[in-house]
């Protein structure tokens, strides 16, 4: 068995968490289809949500049930905690079948087990759930009343405990590492391919004491022009003389994950890009100075809004949001957002990654930090000189 990345009890405490938002909303059945909820939940760690998957949790003190393709149902006895009987296959006639759905198969269990006339909450945003698993499953359990649970778990996972938390600073180190490595292996000349190749290795070795995980977003190294659009991928591009060049980088512990962005210039850095440097640096300031409990998101952004608006720079794009456990394709909970309209109350616990992209007409630079919010204020997760990179 592979070993848990927690004790059991953290694992109790997680599941009191969510009963008792199920109690308050009226649920008796949570559906499950978020990937990083269910490992969040169960431990579960496989690559196996192209197909279909979920995770149940009663109301009742039981313990929550995976039920997935039952060849990754060894998977499961192998990283998740639950007892054997909890882990369940369905059957390989289901899998990628015109004529019948793993969703079929899951609701018949669901009636088996006396489930089927429950309130059932449902998770519907969801990158791995299809309209057709959903119809299926509703149709199977006709008898169900049915809500929408999304985001339920994950704004309890918003709040980190000390574990975790200690996952997230080793992920810190690695995005570290991964932007020493940029800095290291791009040049002018080099293809983008190549760089992505050894800083990936950089991330997925680790250190001497733990692993690195793949990280949920692929690194985004962006050149030139590039770094006009924040997320497309990379290429057999060469960089170039006098390149500004914008990364976007992670590391990631038992599927935690930190981000960290900066700037490099290949040869001499342009006014303008030195210019909106010193602006977005000075705005990160201000970001940190208003990160602490009892602030709301939205005061954050306006803190760095404040600062850019004397330089004459507007960014429509929100700056931050909360991150933690990650399942591909995307690192960040859903929950907080540092943006006008964002009431949410920072509390000790959190973490958000304030990413300050500024993407313009032709070229682009980033600037990003993984915030912890602590009991007095904030601490920087990442700890890395922000100026730009210069490498002539």
């Amino acid at each position: 068995m592979i070993e848990l990345p927690f004790a059991r009890d953290e694992y109790q405490q997680r599941l009191r968490k969510i009963r008792a938002e199920m109690a308050k909303r009226g649920l008796e059945l949570l559906v499950l289809n978020d990937v990083a909820n269910q490992h969040y939940i169960t431990g579960y760690d496989g690559w196996s949500f192209y197909t279909p998957q979920v995770v149940l949790v009663p109301l009742e003190e039981v313990e929550p049930v995976w039920i997935g393709r039952a060849m990754d149902a060894a998977g499961g006895l192998l990283t998740a905690w639950m007892k054997p009987e909890n882990v369940v296959g369905f059957p390989e006639d289901h899998v990628q079948r015109a004529d019948r759905h793993p969703m079929d198969w899951i609701a018949s269990w669901i009636v088996a087990k006396g489930w089927g006339n429950r309130h059932v909450g449902i998770e519907l945003e969801a990158y791995y759930f299809s309209p057709k698993g959903h119809a299926r499953l509703v149709a199977g359990l006709p008898n169900a009343k049915w809500h929408d649970a999304d985001l339920l778990v994950n704004w309890i996972r918003a709040v980190k405990s000390a574990p975790e938390i200690a996952y997230l600073r080793k992920a810190s180190t690695l995005a570290e590492a991964a932007v020493v490595r940029a800095f290291e292996v791009i040049a002018p000349g080099v293809r983008e391919c190549d760089a992505i190749g050894s800083i990936q290795a950089a991330q997925i070795a680790g250190s001497s004491d733990f692993a690195g995980d793949i990280t949920a977003l692929p690194p985004t190294i962006l050149g030139g022009e590039n770094a006009s659009a924040p997320h497309i991928m990379w290429s057999d591009r060469r960089f170039g003389d006098n390149e500004t060049i914008a990364l976007e980088l992670a590391g990631v512990c038992r599927r935690y994950a930190a981000g960290l962005a900066r700037t490099m210039q290949l040869g001499k850095t342009p006014t303008r890009v030195a210019d909106t440097a010193k602006a977005v640096i000075e705005g990160m300031d201000a970001v940190l100075d208003a990160v602490r409990p009892g602030t709301t998101a939205e005061a954050v952004e306006a803190a760095w809004r404040k600062v850019i608006q004397r330089y004459g720079l507007k960014k429509e794009s929100r700056i931050g949001y909360s991150i933690g456990v990650a399942y591909p394709p995307d690192w960040g909970e859903h929950t907080i957002s540092l943006r006008p309209g964002d009431k949410t109350v920072l509390q000790p616990g959190n973490v958000v990654h304030s990413i300050l992209g500024m993407w313009m007409d032709g070229w682009g630079i980033e600037v990003s930090e993984t915030i912890l919010v602590t009991e007095t204020g904030q601490e920087t997760l990442t700890k890395f000189p922000r100026e730009i990179h210069v490498k002539s």
